[in-house]
């Protein structure tokens, strides 16, 4: 019962983020977004689904059949396991049972996370090949190089959290966060660990090829990338992995820097329901703050060039990474 909650909330917040994008975007544009389907427009995802379902799969007469019908399953299902070990909230004890508020709790959780990353690559890499279109092509390398340049920005932002923390299991990050700074300011690795936090925050974005770094996807340049020669469900499920992405890497800057379901004040032995359904409230409500954060960012700066994305990578984000780590492990070791 738990698994199918919290996995029903998961597959639930990307419609949520899709009429959130739009009526963000909207507004900062001066515009009204959608409007017409439903009140506020709230039900113009549910149109955007049952439009994608009539919708003709199209599959080009030279791809590789297979591998083209392969490739957004393998971007969709390591988009969807990210999530699966982001705690939603603190541990409960109902009917003397103890359960956690997360899908999985592996005392491995980071690792596991990091392992995923690379994976998304060969679903891009694989969807741009299999199409035999040159433009889509160049979008899967792209996808590829960028993914693999940023993999390695995420793992130096997240290596110092480890160091502090002492575990890879998620849930002993959330409370190695439960105390307070100066006797009023929390401590979040937010304060502790700033530099990491940039560096997750870009390296995020570029994982998930938002704009500035949706390179990949460059309408001007490539058409639509990698996803140029897909139609139907089949674009639909590189959409929502996109968006299931941006869940988990959401969620994971959450865990890791903002200190999780936990607030200052709240009492991290309490087990009750009650306690559990705040814990809850709260790490929801730090998410969809960084949801806006995330949403900003892409409708207000503008895209890179790709040179310019490579070397924000490799000469800016892994230098000061590297050195930031370096730093931290003295620090810990005194």
């Amino acid at each position: 019962m738990k698994v199918l909650a919290l996995t029903g909330v998961v597959l639930s917040l990307p419609p949520i983020l899709v009429w959130m994008e739009r009526k963000i975007s909207a507004h900062m544009q001066e515009r009204v977004g959608p409007s017409r389907v439903g009140p506020f427009g709230l039900l113009q995802p549910l149109a955007d689904v049952v439009k994608a379902i009539l919708k003709e799969v199209i599959v080009p007469h030279e791809a590789d059949r297979r591998l083209f019908l392969l490739a957004p399953l393998l971007v969709f299902l390591p988009a969807g396991l990210l999530a699966a070990v982001v705690p939603f909230g603190n541990q409960i004890t109902v009917a003397g049972t103890p359960v956690t508020l997360a899908i999985a709790d592996p005392s491995f959780g980071l690792l596991f996370v990091l392992a995923l990353g690379p994976l998304e690559v060969v679903g891009l890499a694989v969807a741009g090949w299999a199409s035999n279109n040159k433009y889509s092509l160049l979008g899967g390398l792209r996808s590829a190089a960028q993914l693999v340049s940023y993999e390695v920005a995420l793992a130096l932002a997240v290596l110092p959290v480890i160091l502090t923390t002492g575990s890879l299991r998620l849930q002993d990050v959330v409370l190695s966060q439960s105390g307070t700074m100066l006797g009023f300011l929390p401590e979040w690795n937010l304060f502790r660990h700033p530099v990491a936090f940039v560096i997750f925050l870009v390296a995020m974005l570029a994982e998930n090829n938002r704009a500035p770094f949706d390179l990949p996807e460059a309408e001007a340049e490539l058409v639509g990338g990698y996803h140029t020669e897909y139609t139907g469900m089949k674009f639909a499920l590189f959409f929502f992995a996109e968006y299931l992405a941006m869940i988990g890497l959401s969620g994971l800057m959450v865990t890791l820097f903002l200190g999780g379901w936990h607030f200052p004040g709240m009492d991290p032995a309490a087990a009750t329901v009650g306690a559990g359904l705040l814990s809850f409230a709260v790490f929801m409500a730090k998410l969809f703050a960084v949801f806006f954060l995330v949403i900003w960012i892409r409708w207000t700066l503008p895209r890179f060039r790709f040179d310019q994305l490579m070397s924000v990578g490799w000469r800016s984000l892994i230098p000061i990474g590297l050195v930031n780590l370096l730093v931290t492990t003295i620090l810990v070791s005194l």
